[in-house]
């Protein structure tokens, strides 16, 4: 029997989603969103399958449904003038090859731990009944998730730019220097455990220490880091882009050159990292740095 109502027992029909949904919609101090969950937890009846099913629907749904509007803008040509690299764009059989190479890292890399992703979290004490945490909450932990994984992102993606790592591991992601929306998961599997943990294996840390995270949450920041993810290997930079309201915000212009160039901008969401580091790449930070050695080299001839 599931436990989305806590330790209260609640008898609520289960024969359908909709009896479920039915019996739960007039319970007062849920809102829409809850009673949706709560019925479909109900439903289900098992809440390792039920939350194994979630995630994995989440994941392919927020996936491809967030690449379907790039791919039809990189078919739109109106839109060429908003591409960073308006010279080079993926046809459709490379499309095609990166979607099935994506597919069979869903299915058989990532499918495994996110249907024994139910038991680890109630071990640690995420938590999955309604009501919900509060908005206030949920915004605060995904910020924290935001920073915290860009730093992990930065490191681990700046390690395997070494040597045999790069060769016999990213070298796979960096098959298109010009990246468009599926390509944000086209990657060797080690890579895709190594730099996923960072969006998994953040929460879990997280919630092991404060013992205060909400599946819903994880839900959330899931979401908004795949968004954040494929956007940045869209290819397109636009007047709106947030980073030109926000500029600590990494985007697609940052990610772009690092396909561009193979090396620099290592960050993830922010470009925090690669501008304290000097890890910035591209024409003008090349400039910048080239700068600053000068600069240096003066400084040390003047002091002899």
């Amino acid at each position: 029997m599931s436990q989305v109502f806590g330790s209260n027992s609640i008898d609520i029909p289960k024969e359908t989603f909709l009896s479920a949904y039915n019996a739960i919609k007039n319970i007062d101090g849920l809102n829409f969103i809850e009673k949706l969950w709560a019925a479909y937890y109900v439903y289900m009846d098992n809440d390792i399958v039920a939350t194994g099913l979630l995630f994995f629907l989440l994941h392919e749904v927020m996936y491809f449904g967030r690449c379907i509007p790039w791919y039809i803008i990189d078919r739109t040509p109106w839109f060429k003038k908003y591409k960073i690299q308006p010279n080079v764009y993926p046809s459709d059989k490379e499309q095609w090859e990166c979607t099935k190479s994506v597919l069979k890292s869903h299915f058989f890399v990532e499918a495994f731990p996110i249907w024994f992703f139910h038991p680890i979290a109630e071990k640690i004490g995420v938590s999955y009944n309604v009501p919900f945490p509060s908005w206030i909450t949920i915004a605060t932990q995904v910020t924290i998730f935001f920073f915290l994984e860009d730093a992990w992102h930065y490191w681990f993606h700046r390690g395997i730019h070494y040597g045999q790592f790069y060769r016999y591991i990213h070298k796979q992601h960096h098959r298109y220097a010009a990246p468009f929306g599926l390509a944000a998961e086209y990657a060797h599997p080690i890579e895709v455990m190594l730099l996923g943990f960072g969006t998994v294996g953040i929460p879990i840390v997280w919630c092991y220490f404060t013992r205060n995270l909400h599946l819903f949450t994880i839900c959330i920041w899931i979401t908004l880091r795949l968004f954040q993810a494929i956007d940045a290997h869209s290819g397109y930079e636009f007047p709106i882009s947030l980073h030109h309201f926000f500029p600590l915000w990494a985007g697609a212009d940052h990610h772009d050159e690092h396909h561009h160039h193979f090396i620099g901008n290592y960050a993830s969401s922010f470009r925090i990292w690669d501008f304290i580091l000097d890890t910035e790449a591209g024409a003008t930070a090349k400039q910048t740095r080239e700068k600053k050695s000068k600069l240096s080299a003066e400084k040390v001839a003047q002091t002899n």
